[in-house]
């Protein structure tokens, strides 16, 4: 189902369904489309989706941080009056959930975070991104789903368009460099927050044993695997990804 964006001040979102506010964080590269499985099942559940465009390019180079999108979050649940929200993000999204939740944990109910950074952080690979070689995109972008029939072309010529932008090639450096230096490891043990870790079993840029080390270092984790998946485990089994998020949220009466 395709949703329609709302441009409000400096915020553009979609916002779906009425009840519990579960604001979804995509990735450096992933686009709002990757969580429509998410949006259509938990919008006629109970809860209200919202997924903002994370002014990723958007900031000057200096507040290009993991930091400073954080706090954008916050300005956003601020503007929004929400009380409570759970956060559900994907690889850089999770990162920035994660950092949200240590800088504000009274307005976090609950965490859900699947291929996340912030502990391990290999998404840009050996001298990626590279400028020009289209095939080069393209198998990075079929490297990140088990399934490389999941990189559409689609998903391949943003990626391509991203890489081949100076500026965004600069601001897409500066992200990964604040995501490295922005490791949490000595954080983690003292969040207490709820949270559902679901990884991909064949996930290549995060791999397993960092979805171990975040179960293993949060004190309040349940860790959850999908098989034959890479990355972005909501694109490439949506649906095995809502039951198990879905039976969580129940099962933790969230």
């Amino acid at each position: 189902m395709v949703h329609e964006l709302k441009k409000e001040g400096k915020y553009t979102y979609l916002e779906v369904g009425e009840g519990t506010p579960l604001i979804v964080l995509h990735g450096l590269m992933g686009g709002l489309s990757n969580f429509n499985g998410v949006t259509d099942y938990f919008s006629k559940r109970g809860y209200k989706v919202l997924i903002p465009e994370l002014p990723i390019y958007g900031m000057s180079l200096l507040k290009t941080t993991v930091k400073s999108f954080a706090n954008f979050l916050e300005e956003f649940i601020e503007y929004k009056n929400f009380d409570q929200v759970i956060l559900l993000g994907n690889s850089l999204g999770g990162h920035i959930g994660l950092l949200h939740t240590k800088l504000y944990p009274q307005k976090v109910k609950a965490m859900v975070i699947t291929g996340s950074s912030g502990l391990y952080e290999s998404a840009m690979g050996d001298g990626y991104p590279k400028r020009g070689d289209y095939e080069f995109i393209k198998k990075k972008s079929e490297d990140v789903f088990y399934d490389p029939k999941v990189a559409t072309k689609e998903i391949v010529d943003e990626v391509y368009a991203t890489v081949n932008d100076r500026g965004k090639l600069v601001k897409t450096l500066a992200i990964a460099k604040s995501a490295i230096r922005h490791n949490m490891s000595k954080d983690l043990p003292h969040m207490t927050t709820p949270t559902c870790i679901i990884w991909g079993r064949n996930d290549s840029v995060t791999p397993p044993n960092v979805a171990e080390e975040f179960h293993r270092l949060l004190p309040d984790s349940d860790l959850f695997w999908i098989d034959k998946c890479g990355h972005a485990p909501m694109m490439e089994h949506p649906e095995e990804f809502n039951r198990i998020l879905g039976a969580w949220l129940s099962d933790r009466n969230i």
